[in-house]
């Protein structure tokens, strides 16, 4: 089994994940095996599963490792005023969404349940909440634009400057 989530993966860390995933996904489902392949078999399928479940969250949400600048560095101190008025503006566009897109949301992404889970407590399907999740976030990402890069606004020129050939 390690073998072929080695292979599967290419990473020990996320192949031993993967596996410990496999292992408790079989354990919950010994109950449901049927005996019409060999249990070698059906363990294979799902450690391949489990990492391709890996990947699949892996490509999802992509990730840049922090740059090592040193050991134990002290933390930036925060200004809390900020983070509140931040806090405040997101909670003002989370109320715009329709309900059927912001309680995916809040779920999945605020309070971190899994896809299922959420669709379990909302009684919708998996499938369902990914696209509303996907249409939420789609109008979070213009509402909240200026949050993840405010020196933008700055740079972005109006169609009327863009007449005259000028920069904002």
């Amino acid at each position: 089994m390690w073998a072929v989530a080695l292979r599967t993966l290419r990473d020990p860390e996320e192949a031993a994940d993967a596996l410990q995933d496999a292992f408790i996904s079989a354990f919950r489902a010994a109950g449901n095996f049927r005996a019409e392949s060999q249990v070698t078999t059906w363990l294979h399928r799902i450690v391949v599963n489990a990492c391709l479940d890996r990947v699949r969250r892996r490509q999802a949400r992509p990730t840049v490792p922090l740059p090592e600048t040193g050991f134990n560095e002290p933390a930036t101190p925060r200004d809390s005023m900020a983070d509140r008025e931040t806090r405040l503006v997101i909670q003002s566009a989370l109320d715009q969404l329709p309900e059927d897109q912001r309680a995916p949301i809040v779920l999945v992404d605020v309070e971190g349940y899994s896809v299922s889970e959420t669709a379990k407590l909302l009684g919708i399907a998996e499938g369902t909440v990914k696209s509303r999740c996907a249409r939420g976030r789609a109008k979070l990402a213009k509402v909240l634009g200026h949050l993840r890069n405010p020196d933008a606004i700055a740079n972005v020129q109006t169609s009327e400057s863009k007449r005259r050939g000028e920069a904002r």
